[in-house]
């Protein structure tokens, strides 16, 4: 781990160690062996292909562990294999043909990557891993999530200052702004989910040529389509060499506008925590800085933005790069997409640390009055609305003059409400109005919503 160039592989290889088997260089030989075994599966239940008998039960059961128990042992002898094919895929396939070359699957053997072009099941495969990777992602995003609607309820009612442009504003609740993030978060989740990933298996530009040429009778857009859907892809039937990329560039954004709310979810932490609404528990052992004893620093949401941006820079430069192809088909897709794990990778590990970060916070009642009882001047807004209520035409510039890039205190406040013309239980409305009680429909919207 300390020889690791990429972070993922090193520093925070525990953190995101969920994806190893899945985007690592050994996950991709299993998902291939995958789709090469049940590719053989189907063609043994396809009548119009003789040669290959149907397979029992039990067969099929030995097939499948040939990539449900793929291991680093086997990973390493299809890397042995490569170094004299030097192409990965078809390591692959010989490892295979060396495995079922026996006498109960002699027969299946040569069948192997029948008619496929390595794109066939490389693009299956790295559908797949996405898959798989996605829901991974999601479960962290789905605890970030449940975790920010507790905080919103818990602190629905506590008023805080806000802040539009930097400047003191309208009041509002700690809660309603955190549920904002949950309902943001909720819509990109469920954007995500949405999404289904695309399959293509048609042979070397898309045509089925060497299929229909060896068993013309057989029906291949049917069982192609079969055979994709069967693995929980989307089967797309008309293609180059390659499957365009298009649901998968879809993907990539969709995590990435998630990842973006996650980073504008911490950058509002931090500026709570600057302001002292937020608190960071300590815990005694940890230094916040090799030189300044006093501090607690919000490293978690920082590190989260970081890995955020990071994470983003990839998934969207794989969504504008995969769905360009030059003609049928070019091989700079191939070297992209055994990033996408990075991808993936380090939005999981922003996720990670904003939810580390969010265990952290404490409430501080006390700063969130205090900040509200310095800026009475932000009950300008009510006071100018009332008043044009009662016929007041320039009552906006009335209140401008006394409140404008002016800090009001509580009397000044009342001074100014008890100066109006305005009916008495108007003014005795307002004059019992505070910055903390003046928050609109905050706390119910946290609740309705």
């Amino acid at each position: 781990m300390l020889g690791a160039i990429s972070p993922l592989d090193g520093r925070y290889a525990q953190a995101v160690k969920e994806l190893s088997p899945i985007f690592s260089e050994a996950g991709l030989m299993r998902y291939r062996v995958m789709v090469e075994i049940e590719y053989l599966i189907a063609l043994g239940q396809e009548a119009g292909v003789p040669e290959v008998a149907p397979f029992s039960v039990t067969q099929i059961k030995k097939l499948r562990q040939l990539y449900l128990n793929f291991n680093q042992t086997h990973a390493k002898k299809v890397k042995q294999i490569e170094k004299r094919t030097n192409h990965d895929v078809k390591a692959i396939e010989y490892y295979l043909k060396e495995n079922l070359n026996r006498a109960e699957f002699k027969s299946g053997a040569t069948f192997v990557h029948f008619g496929l072009t390595s794109e066939d099941v490389n693009n299956l495969a790295y559908s797949k891993m996405l898959q798989d990777g996605v829901v991974e992602y999601l479960k962290s995003v789905k605890k970030v999530n449940s975790h920010i609607k507790s905080l919103a309820n818990s602190f629905k009612n506590i008023s805080l200052l806000s802040l539009t442009h930097g400047q003191p504003a309208s009041p509002t609740t700690v809660g309603k702004e955190l549920a904002v993030f949950v309902l943001r978060l909720n819509d990109a989740v469920a954007n995500i989910e949405s999404i289904k990933l695309s399959g293509k298996f048609a042979g070397a530009t898309g045509n089925w040529n060497a299929h229909m040429a060896a068993y013309p009778k057989v029906d291949w857009l049917k069982f192609s389509q079969k055979f994709v859907e069967s693995l929980g892809l989307k089967f797309n039937p008309l293609t180059t060499q390659i499957e365009p990329h298009d649901n998968a560039a879809r993907m990539y954004q969709a995590i990435s506008l998630a990842n973006t709310i996650l980073r504008d979810l911490d950058q509002d932490i931090w500026f709570y925590i600057s302001r002292g609404i937020f608190k960071l528990k300590k815990k005694t052992s940890e230094v916040g800085s090799s030189t300044m004893p006093h501090k607690v620093n919000p490293i978690d949401f920082e590190n989260s933005e970081g890995n955020a941006a990071l994470a983003n820079s990839i998934l969207l430069g794989m969504a504008v790069k995969l769905p360009v192809s030059r003609l049928q088909r070019d091989l700079s897709d191939s070297t992209t997409l055994r990033n996408q794990g990075i991808g993936v990778g380090y939005s999981l590990l922003a996720c990670k640390n904003t939810l580390k970060g969010l265990h952290k916070l404490d409430i501080d009642r006390r700063a969130c009055k205090e900040e509200l009882e310095n800026h009475y001047e932000v009950l300008g807004e009510v006071v100018q609305t009332v008043m044009k209520k009662y016929g007041h035409i320039d009552a906006y510039e009335q209140i401008k003059k006394k409140t404008r890039g002016r800090q009001l205190t509580k009397a000044l406040y009342l001074a100014l409400v008890k100066s109006l013309d305005i009916p008495k239980a108007e003014k005795q409305r307002l004059l019992k109005l505070t910055p903390a009680n003046y928050i609109g429909l905050a706390a119910k919207l946290v609740d309705k919503l």
